[in-house]
């Protein structure tokens, strides 16, 4: 009887095919224009409108990635990819990753795969070591850390898990029956936004707090904002402080934030996916001053620490706010090692119940650079940026919009709205680089995200030319 399975033997022959490739496309990489030049429904119309009856050979299968797939990627691990934020990965990661697929493990709860849930626990309590996070961030203390998909979903995770310690977890079985109000500044990301309407409270019941000139959260308005609400009935419940606002890398301050939470009874989520990796530099850690006050914190490995698409770094102050919100425990998941309490069911510390084994890629990661190698490259990265705001801030065409504090440029040329944007679509269509814009103070900003695994000086050094050529061409037309 056919099995239409692929074999081990052919798995095997495919796999190093697959891993030539792999290691190919990263070595030409810089021979692809950098923002994919396909139109809308180019790749779409290309695929057959029915699904093949026969299976197909794997050869057939890689021609068509040549050929169909490839024209339509935007190619993030460039190193002339400076655009939105770093989503840089690495080869340890990806050999995590492969790894963790062919395990094939679900890992939702201690019983179905130990080494899922124990490694987990042992890499992310490495990193509160390695990047001097609070000890209750620990295993070993009251709290603990969990990998999320992503910072949107830890966002949730974090403001269902406040809801339910404001209202002594009565909302999760009647439903919410308070006015509740969280605030964040206006450079604040837009995932706290869903999470506030996903979560229940509704976008009325969000409050966003003016920032300074350094686009940080204002400790004062924030106060201010909480006195208003209490006489007006609402109950404050939640506060997102950030390190490194995606916009731009605007770092709120935390230790005011935290102590106005701790003395009104918020939860305070301080989000650091953008640039939360750069505390593994002592000398970064300044910018998570009074982080001991929060009551969760996050970061991205996938962002800015070499770690392949998705994990996000969660840890919570107090574990039992996470798991009395999230705990459920249907027949078919009862098992002794559960009924013992003496491990941990990560199912119980996020939304969803399947888990993916994560940890593999970031235990790669971690034991192939070594802290040592990780605080390499983000210094490395802070340099460039630092060397790229210099030639900002000495141009006769450009001007710098806010001090980078770590890998994050925001400048923009010396002339209009348009002709800022014309600049960058006409750069970004060429292929040579790819950069993105925003909007700071009403007027629109360019931005160059500068940290992509193997992008270096030569990459940061063409950029800086081309802007400058592409600038004169622009305002002497």
């Amino acid at each position: 009887m056919q099995s239409y399975h692929m074999t081990p033997r052919q798995f095997r022959e495919y796999g190093k095919e697959l891993i030539d490739w792999i290691a190919d496309y990263y070595e030409n990489i810089e021979q692809y224009p950098v923002l994919s030049q396909v139109k809308p429904g180019e790749i779409f119309n290309s695929i057959p409108e029915a699904a093949p009856e026969k299976g197909e050979d794997f050869q057939s299968i890689m021609q068509d990635v040549d050929n169909l797939i490839m024209p339509g990627i935007t190619h993030w691990q460039s190193p002339s990819f400076f655009a939105y934020f770093p989503a840089n990965t690495s080869f340890p990661a990806i050999l995590g990753d492969l790894l963790s697929s062919g395990l094939g493990v679900q890992g939702m709860i201690w019983a179905t795969s130990p080494a899922a849930t124990e490694l987990e626990t042992r890499v992310m309590d490495w990193l509160v070591q390695a990047m001097g996070l609070p000890g209750h961030f620990h295993s070993s203390s009251t709290g603990g850390g969990v990998i999320q998909d992503t910072a949107s979903t830890a966002a949730l995770t974090a403001v269902v898990a406040a809801r339910e310690r404001i209202t002594n977890f009565a909302s999760n079985a009647r439903g919410i029956e308070d006015k509740l109000v969280a605030y964040v500044s206006t450079q604040t990301h837009s995932s706290l936004e869903k999470a506030i309407k996903i979560a229940g409270i509704g976008l009325e019941n969000l409050r966003l707090i003016e920032v300074d000139g350094d686009l940080a959260m204002q400790p004062g308005k924030l106060r201010e904002q909480i006195e208003i609400d209490r006489k007006a009935g609402f109950a404050p419940f939640f506060v997102c402080a950030t390190i490194g606002t995606t916009s731009s890398n605007a770092i709120d301050p935390v230790r005011a934030i935290g102590e106005i939470c701790k003395k009104e009874n918020l939860w305070l989520h301080v989000d650091g996916a953008m640039s939360g990796s750069a505390l593994i530099c002592p000398e970064f850690r300044k910018v998570a001053d009074g982080l001991e006050l929060a009551d969760s914190f996050i970061f991205n490995p996938h962002k800015w620490m070499f770690t392949n698409f998705d994990c996000d770094c969660f840890w919570v102050a107090d574990k039992k706010h996470l798991i009395r919100s999230f705990s459920i425990l249907p027949e078919y998941l009862k098992n002794k090692a559960t009924e013992s309490g003496a491990v941990i069911d990560y199912r119980d510390w996020h939304i969803q119940l399947g888990r993916r084994f994560r940890a593999l890629k970031l235990w790669f990661v971690i034991r192939h650079y070594g802290t040592e190698g990780l605080r390499h490259h983000i210094r490395y990265h802070v340099e460039l940026a630092q060397k790229f705001a210099d030639w900002i801030r000495n141009s006769r065409q450009f001007e710098l919009v806010v001090e980078p504090p770590f890998n994050l440029v925001c400048f923009r040329l010396k002339g209009t709205d348009e002709q800022n944007m014309e600049l960058m679509n006409r750069i970004n269509q060429s292929g040579k680089i790819y950069f993105t814009h925003t909007k700071l103070s009403g007027q629109i900003v360019l931005r160059m995200s500068i940290a992509q695994t193997h992008t270096t000086s030569e990459h940061v050094d063409n950029a800086w030319s081309i802007l400058q050529e592409e600038a004169e061409k622009l305002m002497n037309v």
